[in-house]
Parts: C-alpha cells; structure tokens; sequence
C-alpha cells in the first residue's frame, strides 16, 4: 500500500513537469504559455520558432511518462496499480501543481505511457 501510494504520488509530481517550459527556460525563448494557443507543448513551442526546443519538449515529455511507468514495471506493480500510474503522470501532466493546474493536453505523454506499456500498439496509434 506504502509502495502504491508512493509510485502514484511520484508519477504526479514527475508528471507535472512541463518540458515546454523548462526547455524554453533553459534556451532563453519567450514561455510557450504567453503565445499561440497558450499551451506548454511541443507544438506550440515550434510556434515560438524553435525547432531544437520543440523536439526538446517533444521528448521530455514522451520520455518523463515512458520512465515511470517502466519503473512502476520493473517494481512488480499489478496491472490495476500500474494503470493507476500511468494516470497519475498523465493527470499530472494535463493538471500540474507547479504551474496553478494549467497544462498540456497530454498527447505526447499519453504516446510515452503507450510505449512503455506496450510498443507495438504505440506505433499503430502513431500510423493512425
């Protein structure tokens, strides 16, 4: 219960982390929330003319889902538990707690909670 209550509390904080931001941060680029659609994402980070920052968010918020839930996985997490997992960091995402509850729309770590539960069903959803 502990092990549970600390994966799903660890996956949220992890998930509220948002790329877009921190990437436009560290390259001194306007904050992605202040343009286009006002969303912290990879695509409205391009927006800003950054293709080296987009792919930057792009990935770091793929792989800050893929890494979680992995390690949720390798803990030995029952499925309920990880699907609890894989929630949190996509709640976590799309509601985060660093910045008042406003974030992404969480497509990019949805894709990164599908590759690390099952990749081949992450690539079909890709193709599609």
């Amino acid at each position: 219960m502990i092990n549970q209550i600390f994966f799903i509390s660890s996956a949220y904080l992890i998930g509220s982390l948002s790329f877009g931001i921190i990437v436009s941060k560290f390259l001194d680029l306007s904050d992605p929330r202040t343009i286009g659609s006002k969303n912290p994402g990879a695509t409205n980070v391009l927006r800003a003319g950054n293709k080296l920052a987009a792919i930057l968010t792009l990935l770091g918020d793929i792989l800050k889902a893929t890494i979680v839930v992995k390690i949720a996985m390798l803990f030995g997490l029952n499925d309920f538990e990880t699907m609890q997992v894989c929630l949190a960091v996509l709640i976590g995402h799309t509601y985060p707690i660093y910045y008042k509850f406003k974030g992404g729309k969480g497509v990019a770590t949805a894709l990164g909670i599908l590759l690390a539960v099952n990749w081949i069903l992450a690539l079909s959803a890709i193709c599609i």
